[in-house]
């Protein structure tokens, strides 16, 4: 669910080019709409061609983030268009980039609620939103992390357990965590494919495969922080349930997409390691 989603500002992941035909995109479909005012736009981008999901001539819940981004108060300025001024009056027709990254995180509720999976869907879960400032995508990641209640720990043993197609991105991850000075386990598929990459990595049981099995790790709190991405299949899924629920129970970080284990592979480096800064001393001249 899009309530459910992180977002980077600016765009961490997406080419210039991607970027820049998801503004013509965009401004093609306000003029065509005779939109005026606020417009949410979802866009989805694959294999470098981009979707478009909806588009709503309305604000999002991401007109907040955005505005604390960019210093604009991005609401009064719609208003005040809709009542009849122009861009130019309000000195608003030029994009505002941010200089550092701000990220935004969902906080999720599922420790309140015994036996919830963690696995997410279309039905939206969280109750709430952060937001991270950095001068790169990792630290402001990081701290968005914080912000949502997780504790990363400095130390410890990675666990590891990916659908195939994931296998490639796990790669990179299972490195960066090694260079920080983590361990590694995995379940047997994911352990092969590493070791065949040169990555050195402790194989573990599923549940199903026996003791000692890697819920058993995490209640002797042997596991430091959990991955753990499953397919749409509902076996699968069922079989990685009591992984992510005594993961949670323990507060054990658990990373359901490869997305977020590549962002918090990142993010690691900044542990006990960053800057403080509050939206006011960043856009002093332009809150008002």
């Amino acid at each position: 669910h899009s309530g459910d989603s992180a977002c980077s500002l600016p765009a961490y992941s997406l080419s210039g080019q991607i970027l820049d035909e998801i503004r013509r995109q965009t401004k093609e479909m306000a003029l065509a709409l005779k939109v005026k005012g606020l417009m949410n736009v979802q866009f989805a981008v694959q294999n470098e061609i981009i979707y478009v999901l909806e588009v709503n001539p309305r604000a999002s819940r991401t007109v907040p983030f955005v505005s604390k981004a960019t210093g604009q108060s991005l609401a009064k300025i719609a208003a005040r268009v809709m009542a009849g001024e122009t861009l130019a009056e309000l000195n608003a027709l030029k994009e505002v980039i941010p200089t550092k990254y701000f990220v935004k995180e969902a906080v999720f509720p599922f420790i309140k609620f015994p036996g919830v999976d963690t696995i997410l869907g279309p039905e939206m879960r969280s109750t709430g939103e952060v937001m991270g400032i950095g001068e790169t995508f990792a630290e402001a990641f990081y701290k968005a992390q914080l912000g949502a209640g997780e504790r990363i720990p400095k130390v410890g043993k990675i666990f590891m357990s990916v659908v195939d197609q994931d296998k490639p991105t796990l790669l990179n991850i299972a490195k960066r965590f090694q260079e920080q000075g983590y361990g590694l386990c995995a379940t047997w598929g994911s352990a092969k494919f590493l070791r065949e990459n040169g990555i050195a990595v402790q194989t573990i049981n599923k549940v199903r495969e026996g003791r000692p099995h890697i819920v058993d790790a995490i209640k002797n709190n042997e596991i430091a922080l959990v991955i753990n991405t499953v397919s749409g299949d509902s076996e699968v899924i069922a079989d990685s349930h009591s992984i992510r629920r005594t993961a949670l129970q323990q507060r054990v970080p658990i990373y359901t997409t490869i997305a977020g284990a590549d962002a918090i592979s990142i993010a690691v480096q900044h542990i006990n390691k960053f800057d403080v800064y509050s939206v006011q001393q960043l856009h002093a001249e332009s809150i008002n």
